[in-house]
């Protein structure tokens, strides 16, 4: 594994070939000025990966400006990105600088992209390829160098097809893109996090905890964390809330739980075969063939939606069963 950088501003926690290969990926763009894309689901630690790149860059005396797209409506985020003139709109009542704006010299970090409006895309590329925009209410052309880092856990490639974002912002988005794994993945950096959680926590709540069982460790390792490192985190401090000793006292039976309740809410394929079936044939008022029928709809032959039909003990329900 190649030597992790020093100079990291947050702590990047494992030694997994996955991280490894993210880190990489890191200390290769960081000290270029170019567009970064971090994908990867919630909780994975996107904005730790931002700030590591600015951190690594040329700009890192300059400011890490974040804005999370998701949090802001629609409405205000313009405002909150490009500033305001004051009497710009009704209730702007003082100038205000916006996020690109203040982030002129150092580097700008958009998370949540894929929340951004379909009407402001068009103004963000336009900053993003000629570095210049207009606050609200003004009509005075402001220049800005910045570096843009943004983060989704969005199918960016899906929202293009389907008309929801634009494709010109995205290939300009996605000159680097680089993808955080899930923790689900990262299973050899959890004995790792989980001592560094736990140690953070138990420093915080002035105790002392030195001793993890090793079948509570393994527990740990085995579960699927679908909330990623964010889940273990709020996880590991409730844990150490509830350790009165030395010996870490984990409440396990809420993972346990959570798989039983997990697998409770996974159906057989038969099952969903067998409500996919009855939902056209009840939109179809029990027809199965013909040009309007069932068969035609979910695109098999009248035979074959029979044939699965009877394997699956599907008829049509009698009048005292409708009511």
């Amino acid at each position: 594994m190649p030597r992790k950088p020093a100079n990291f501003a947050e702590v990047i926690i494992g030694q997994s070939a996955g991280l490894a290969a993210l880190l990489n990926g890191v200390e290769t763009v960081a000290p270029t000025d170019s567009t970064v894309l971090i994908l990867g689901e919630t909780g994975t630690g996107k904005e730790l990966v931002a700030r590591a790149i600015h951190n690594l860059s040329p700009r890192r005396d300059r400011a890490f400006v974040r804005t999370s797209c998701a949090s802001i409506p629609g409405g205000l985020l313009e405002s909150e990105l490009f500033g305001r003139e004051k009497g710009a709109y009704t209730g702007a009542v003082t100038r205000e600088i916006g996020r690109i704006e203040l982030a002129n010299g150092g580097t700008l970090f958009l998370d949540e992209i894929g929340e951004i409006p379909l009407e402001l895309q068009s103004k963000l590329l336009r900053v993003l390829q000629q570095q210049e925009f207009e606050r609200l209410g003004s009509a005075r052309t402001i220049r800005v160098d910045f570096r843009l880092l943004a983060a989704t856990n969005r199918d960016l490639d899906h929202m293009v097809k389907e008309g929801r974002f634009r494709s010109d912002l995205f290939y300009r988005l996605n000159v680097f893109p680089l993808t955080v794994p899930p923790l689900r993945n990262r299973a050899d950096d959890i004995p790792f996090l989980v001592w560094h959680f736990v140690k953070k926590y138990a420093a915080r709540m002035n105790r002392r905890i030195d001793t993890i069982l090793s079948q509570d460790m393994a527990t740990l390792v085995e579960y699927s964390w679908p909330g990623n490192v964010r889940e273990l985190q709020n996880f590991m401090e409730r844990s150490v809330i509830l350790s009165p000793d030395m010996v870490l006292r984990p409440p396990l039976q809420e993972l346990r739980n959570s798989v039983k309740n997990a697998s409770a809410n996974i159906r057989t394929l038969a099952e969903a075969e067998r409500e996919f079936i009855q939902e056209a044939l009840r939109n179809t008022d029990w027809v199965v063939g013909g040009e309007n029928g069932a068969a035609v709809r979910l695109g098999v032959k009248r035979t074959t939606l029979l044939y699965k039909m009877r394997r699956l003990g599907i008829s049509r329900p009698k009048p005292y069963e409708a009511r």
